[in-house]
């Protein structure tokens, strides 16, 4: 009993010495420091800890993949599901140090381009000019598509996807998986951006690919008054915002995940361009706002301006020119032209 006493009172002059060394590295009283120790949280600190947990939830909603500037985008944009109006102001370092706090960190994106198609050989079209020369700028939508392929590894082997994305609002509007690299798979997606978004004299920007530089490719743009334009042979950044939207895809999903088989490859892949990348991911090129929202908060101002739709659309006979199953082919009866401008601004509605 004796030794339960001693010790008990060691501990306490343990515990007073500590409390010393700790009032002398704070520079404060004892008194003040046991005060400070009874003292209740303070509403700033009620504050930070309520945002913190609203930030882990962000972070959490985004598969751990956003940043300080797009978790707070997130936490100030009232149209969320889970809006709390005490972050609308929010500031990106108080956001930044919360994360830090709770080792929070979003994806970094760090990739060196890889070419992966290669130069045509005949018979091909003549390669066409660079009409971008590296100014990926668009006053609207569907000015500039830039597209490229890129391939994705699984237990069973590669398949390939082709992308077109509009350079106004980084959304894909075209894409299509596939097992080899033949032109059709282009064809594909750029059958898809064009039933979708119906383009007039829209610039289509890719590398000299063999696919791109293809007879039939060159036929289907012709066709549709598409513009082509290609970078130089083996240069990426000729082609930059078609490689990032594969960084992105790479670090976010690919370097994160392996597919057992092509079909699990190609579920993950949809998901990822039309629930998250379109729907819901955010850039920082377009205000933070994910691409369909970009689109529809810019509707208005469309609606302002008189849109004509190409001439008469239609994809019929595509199965005599080599057109595959897909629902990119489906036919489009003819059309007049659409004068009312709300009318041709129907694939900005969600």
């Amino acid at each position: 009993m004796d030794q339960i006493v001693t010790n008990q009172a060691d501990a306490e002059t343990t515990g007073s010495r500590v409390t010393a060394v700790a009032a002398r590295t704070l520079r404060v009283s004892r008194s003040g420091y046991y005060d400070w120790k009874r003292r209740m949280p303070s509403t700033r600190d009620r504050e930070n800890a309520a945002l913190a947990q609203a930030i882990g939830r962000v972070y959490a909603e985004s598969d751990e993949i956003y940043g300080a500037k797009k978790v707070q985008a997130e936490l100030r944009d009232a149209d969320v599901a889970n809006y709390d109006a005490r972050w609308a102001s929010v500031g990106k370092n108080r956001v930044a140090r919360l994360m830090r706090v709770q080792g929070l960190r979003g994806i970094s994106r760090c990739r060196a381009f890889t070419v992966t198609t290669e130069r045509a050989k005949p018979p091909r079209e003549r390669p066409a000019p660079d009409l971008v020369n590296r100014r990926f700028v668009a006053e609207g939508p569907n000015q500039l598509w830039v597209a490229d392929i890129t391939y994705v590894p699984t237990w069973a082997g590669f398949v390939y996807l082709a992308i077109v994305l509009d350079a106004w609002s980084r959304r894909v509007v075209g894409w299509q998986i596939g097992e080899s690299l033949h032109t059709q798979l282009v064809l594909d997606a750029l059958n898809m951006a064009l039933l979708t978004r119906k383009p007039e004299a829209v610039i289509h920007h890719s590398d000299q690919g063999c696919q791109y530089t293809s007879l039939a490719f060159g036929r289907r743009c012709g066709e549709f008054g598409v513009r082509p334009s290609m970078g130089t042979v083996g240069d990426a950044y000729d082609n930059a915002m078609a490689e990032s939207f594969f960084a992105s895809l790479e670090h976010e999903l690919l370097a994160r995940r392996s597919f057992k088989s092509k079909a699990e490859a190609k579920t993950a892949l949809f998901t990822y361009i039309e629930a998250w990348y379109n729907l819901r991911r955010r850039h920082s090129g377009i205000d933070y706002l994910s691409p369909t929202k970009f689109e529809q908060k810019s509707a208005k101002n469309f609606e302002q301006r008189v849109i004509h739709s190409p001439a008469p659309v239609s994809l019929k006979g595509q199965h005599e020119r080599g057109a595959m199953d897909n629902p990119a082919r489906i036919e489009i009866e003819p059309s007049d032209s659409i004068d009312d401008a709300s009318q041709s601004l129907e694939f900005l509605q969600p």
